[in-house]
Formats: structure tokens, sequence, C-alpha cells
């Protein structure tokens, strides 16, 4: 499958620069074009450009107020800016870098140096993007690790608490695991984490939907948006798709493989001293509630 073009957001006021280097990038890249600084800003967030290549002299917004106000938000202050200018004071150069400015290309356009300057920057992008998804990775099963999913939960926290919306937040644990491991061996035990992973991500359809391995033989998941007895529908599935699922290890008679689930439901509130450290903890007595209780089952209520 071809890779996705990254994207640039070429912001000029001048029409004959817009042309000249969107001639220049388009083969190469996705390009976007505004006109001016507050146009910018707006497409910035919608389109989260992978670079932006800016003038610097634009009415009512300049570049220079453009990059400071990117560089101020933490949405925006890593997305690269390459200045386009045909000031050639070092002063201002000089002011484009302090502010942020990652390169500078000076008008008239050399298509040459255009496309170096541009591809160097994207090299150091993606480069970045591994690096980053590397860490955020766990290596054995390929999702999210306890790291990167513990992040996108604290965000969807706030998130769900400015909109006093719902969140519901799933802990799940491989029903003796210990066991089967001392059994069977841990290369047999991973097999069942690898698969696990992917019929937990299987049985999530929403983009917004989020799951990764826990630690050990636990997964969590984040449902933004989803109310308990959605949340309920969710870990019924899973419960349902890992039971039934059939392992392809050594000795499949061995490998009926349950999990317990915990599920915590919350509208995140301003006013409440109920923290996410609090929401989290509670996760996690349900599903010991769980398993104390018989194990292959969901808990949602300590008092279940």
């Amino acid at each position: 499958m071809e890779n996705k073009k990254n994207s640039i957001l070429i912001v000029d006021d001048e029409p004959m620069n817009i042309v000249v280097l969107t001639h220049i990038l388009k083969p190469d890249y996705t390009v976007h074009v505004e006109r001016d600084g507050m146009s910018c800003m707006e497409a910035v967030y919608e389109l989260m450009p992978d670079l932006i290549i800016l003038d610097i002299l634009m009415p009512t917004m300049s570049g220079f107020e453009v990059i400071t106000a990117l560089k101020n938000d933490a949405a925006t202050k890593d997305i690269p800016v390459i200045f386009i200018t045909g000031l050639n004071s070092s002063k201002d150069e000089e002011k484009g870098l302090k502010l942020g400015a990652a390169d500078y290309i000076s008008k008239p356009f050399s298509p040459a140096v255009v496309k170096l300057r541009v591809k160097h920057q994207l090299q150091i992008v993606n480069q970045m993007r591994i690096i980053y998804k590397i860490s955020i990775t766990d290596e054995l099963t390929g999702i999210g690790n306890r790291r990167y999913f513990y992040t996108h939960l604290e965000k969807e926290w706030q998130r769900a608490m400015r909109r006093k919306d719902f969140m519901s937040f799933l802990i799940l644990d491989i029903d003796n695991f210990k066991v089967y491991n001392d059994t069977y061996g841990h290369l047999q035990g991973d097999i069942i984490l690898k698969e696990a992973a992917q019929v937990i991500e299987k049985s999530l359809s929403r983009v917004t939907d989020k799951a990764a391995r826990w630690g050990g033989e636990e997964f969590a998941v984040i449902l933004p948006h989803t109310d308990l007895d959605g949340a309920k529908y969710v870990a019924e599935k899973i419960r349902s798709a890992i039971e039934n699922h059939t392992f392809s290890t050594d000795d499949p008679k061995s490998t009926r493989i349950t999990v317990s689930i915990g599920i915590n439901c919350r509208i995140p509130s301003h006013t409440s001293s109920y923290s996410l450290k609090n929401y989290v903890s509670d996760a996690d007595k349900l599903l010991y509630r769980a398993k104390a209780t018989g194990k292959n089952k969901i808990c949602a209520s300590l008092e279940e």
C-alpha cells in the first residue's frame, strides 16, 4: 500500500507565490493554501499539516504573529514552520528563528532549494514520528503501551470534563494466566497476549475508542462519550469474543481463555474531588470484584 503523502500548508497573500510553490511541491506532497494569517490559524486546527510554509509580510496578521500563536499552543507548537520572505535583513531572520522558525526560503524561489529545504524538514518530522510510535507501542502485542494510554486517558478526562460528558474505562485481566504460563510456558503465553490484544482492538468500532496493554496480562480500554449501558455492551462484546476465539497455540484443547472486566463510567467534574486517580483505582477494584465473584464476567458496581 502506498504511503500517505506528507501535508503542507502554504500561507501567502501573493497569488503568484502560491502558484509557484504549489507547482514545485504538489507532485510530492498534499498541498493546502491560505492567503492570510487568520485563515491560516483556522486551517491549521482543521488540517494539522506536517509543515507550514509561511510568508512574513501579510496584512492583518503577520507571519511573526502567526508563528508566535502557533508556538504558544501545545496542539500546534511542534509543527515546523519555514518562512518565505523577500526581506534580506539578518535581524528579521534572527527574529524568525528566535520565534521558532525551522528554516527560511528567500524570494525569488529556486525550485531545487525549496524542494531540499522542505524535504529536510519533513524527514525530521517523519523520523520523530517513528521514534514516538516506538515509544508508545507495546513491543509484544503491537498495541499502545501504558505510557501512551495514560496520556490519552488524561486528555479524554479533561475533554469529558469540559463537555460534561460520560466517559467509560475498562480494565481487563486474562483469567488464570499465571497458571497457563506455568503450565505451557512463556512462549505460549505470549501468543495468548498477542491474540487477545488483536481481539480487543477488533471489538472496538469507533476511532475514538482506544485499547492498550496496561501491564502483564491486563489490558485497558477508553470509551469517550459512552454511558454505562454502552460500556457494558462493548465489554460484553470483548468478553464473548475472547471466550469464543480459537488461539493459535500448540495445544488448542488447552486454550479456552476468558477475561474478567471492570467498568467505571463517570462524568468528570471541576467541582468534584473525584480525580482521575480515583477513577482508575475504582475500575481496578471493579476488576478484582469480577475476578473474586467467579471470573469470566463483567463488573460495573461494587454491589454486584
